[in-house]
């Protein structure tokens, strides 16, 4: 196996270090964006770059909360939330899983768990004195996964750079953004058995007959972009989504759940919806003299299928995403608005920040100039796309934003943009 570069060794014992100190599961707070164990875990933006083995990539951490083993199923979504890859985590009680983006997606090596089946000897996924071990069955051939094939990550590769692929009979993923960098998302859900579903397919929640997924709220982690090549990295928590299957927010038809877009709005995901509007500082120049970017993830509303190459304005439909709302206050609370849904027209300017599924913007680049050097930007994300859905607040689209500020080769730090609300009631306002 390749060696792991220093650096990154360092900083995953530093992140297994701070396992220790975290709480065990609590009961679900539903329509509330808190950081606590959870039934699904959401990496809101990745980024790997495919041309430098020093350059960029991004790190995540997959943690079992409770005694129990459990399964965890994660998910890579392109930047244009097409789903390109799944596999599966084992994670015996207290358990942590470490996963580069990079191993992945440039080497096409999965992590290596197993059950106590697959597993007799208990050097795959080795217990702790304090916790459970479990045989699954149904992970039999699945767990500890094969590398991909040459084929598959050659795939992986194209999807997730906006590239064609044969897998998709020759269609696009993603954005062409032409500079080798993989992009997308992750998400990671509990689940009973070793699936090679996705978050849509039939049989992966609630339907005619059994289902995947489980509403076992005992997961958290962590995620690290890492700049191997300028000797930085910024981070934050996985954004924690709760299930509760009692909850009237979360179980009653037309109401806005995360996976609504997956289960025809039914609610039988369980998922709490995250927020739709924010608040987030930035800053251009000064001590952090790169600036700031934001890192911005947004529901499309549709599941998202492949489209003809290159995405283009309507193909997919929701593309590109606009917003209700942007104000940028200077620190004397002057505000410069940028207001509405450019796409549909009647805007003051043509500038949309966050057009994609998921992607980094650079405040004060082209895509969101603003005419302040230091302040705080109100966001809000919400917007109608493709219809009439969820029934309950059709304009209502969810989002996460995590800020990130960084003096180029120095220093960096990333943390997640206040939310002011949550699609469970959404906030239709801008200042």
């Amino acid at each position: 196996m390749q060696r792991m570069p220093s650096g990154l060794a360092q900083l995953l014992s530093l992140l297994s270090l701070s396992l220790l100190g975290r709480a065990g599961p609590v009961s679900a707070t539903i329509c509330h964006a808190d950081t606590v164990p959870a039934a699904t875990l959401l990496l809101p933006y990745f980024e790997v770059n495919l041309g430098d083995p020093n350059g960029l990539t991004t790190l995540f951490s997959v943690n079992n909360a409770a005694a129990p083993a459990v399964l965890a199923h994660v998910a890579i979504w392109s930047d244009l939330a097409v789903p390109i890859l799944n596999f599966n985590v084992y994670l015996t009680g207290y358990d942590v899983q470490t996963i580069n983006l990079r191993d992945v997606i440039l080497n096409g090596r999965l992590p290596q768990t197993a059950s106590t089946g697959q597993d007799p000897g208990d050097t795959i996924s080795p217990r702790g004195p304090l916790s459970q071990d479990t045989n699954f069955v149904n992970c039999q051939g699945l767990l500890p996964p094969p590398p991909l094939t040459a084929a598959y990550l050659s795939h992986l590769q194209r999807a997730l750079t906006g590239l064609s692929s044969p897998i998709t009979d020759g269609l696009c993923a993603g954005q062409a953004l032409g500079d080798n960098i993989a992009r997308g998302y992750v998400t990671v859900d509990t689940v009973n058995n070793c699936t090679l579903r996705f978050p849509g397919d039939a049989g992966y929640f609630p339907g005619n007959g059994p289902a995947d997924v489980t509403d076992q709220n005992v997961l958290w982690g962590s995620w690290y972009i890492v700049n191997g090549r300028e000797g930085f990295a910024q981070g934050s928590d996985l954004v924690a989504i709760e299930a509760d299957g009692t909850n009237p927010a979360t179980s009653t038809p037309g109401r806005y759940t995360f996976y609504g877009r997956y289960v025809g709005w039914t609610a039988v995901d369980h998922r709490e919806p995250l927020a739709t509007t924010f608040a987030v500082h930035d800053s251009v120049g000064g001590t952090f003299s790169a600036g700031t970017s934001l890192l911005a993830w947004r529901d499309t509303k549709v599941a998202q299928a492949p489209v003809p190459c290159p995405a283009t304005p309507g193909a997919p439909v929701w593309y590109p995403l606009g917003e209700e709302g942007l104000v940028i206050f200077d620190e004397q609370e002057h505000p410069f608005e940028l207001q509405c849904n450019p796409v549909i027209g009647g805007c003051p300017n043509p500038f949309i920040p966050f057009v994609a599924a998921t992607q980094r913007t650079l405040v004060n680049g082209a895509a969101l100039p603003v005419p302040f050097p230091f302040g705080w930007l109100y966001l809000d994300l919400n917007l109608g796309v493709a219809g009439t859905n969820p029934p309950a607040d059709p304009n209502a689209a969810q989002a996460w934003v995590v800020s990130t500020e960084s003096s180029g080769a120095h220093f960096a730090v990333a943390f997640d943009a206040f939310r002011l609300d949550s699609a469970c009631t959404a906030n239709h306002f801008v200042p």
